[in-house]
């Protein structure tokens, strides 16, 4: 019995860091073609505290594995402390979440009709050529 808690430890442990180790990248359909922002800035973006970019974020559900790893490597929060600061944005008026999109393909399909939007996808889903990648986790 001790035998088989080690190995089913080790196996979720692989899952877990498998899942970690992801990346996924940052893409905006905006007018300028070499625009780069730091992790901070695309954190901002995605909690609606940006003042500079004046992107609109869009987001994947919360099922979506790019989803975890974005919360995890980017937002630096877990997806329920996610959903609690937006409860209490959406309950005081000041802040409404992103809208959510169940697949990579749909997401990408807004962002190339809705100018001045951003998204995190899979680092290895192909870009349109008209999007424009703004941040890659590392």
């Amino acid at each position: 019995m001790k035998y088989l808690s080690k190995i089913c430890l080790a196996v979720l442990s692989i899952n877990a860091f498998s899942i970690y180790a992801s990346d996924v990248v940052v893409v905006a359909n905006t007018s300028v073609d070499d625009l780069k922002a730091e992790k901070r800035q695309i954190r901002d973006i995605f909690m609606g505290n940006d003042s500079q970019f004046f992107l609109k974020p869009v987001v994947l559900t919360a099922k979506s594995e790019a989803r975890f790893v974005f919360n995890t490597k980017i937002v630096g929060l877990t997806e329920s402390r996610i959903q609690s600061y937006w409860a209490q944005m959406r309950f005081s008026g000041r802040k409404k979440p992103p809208q959510e999109f169940e697949t990579i393909d749909s997401i990408l399909a807004f962002l190339q009709e809705n100018k001045d939007t951003v998204a995190y996808v899979p680092a290895d889903t192909e870009i349109p050529a008209n999007l424009t990648i703004i941040y890659k986790t590392e």
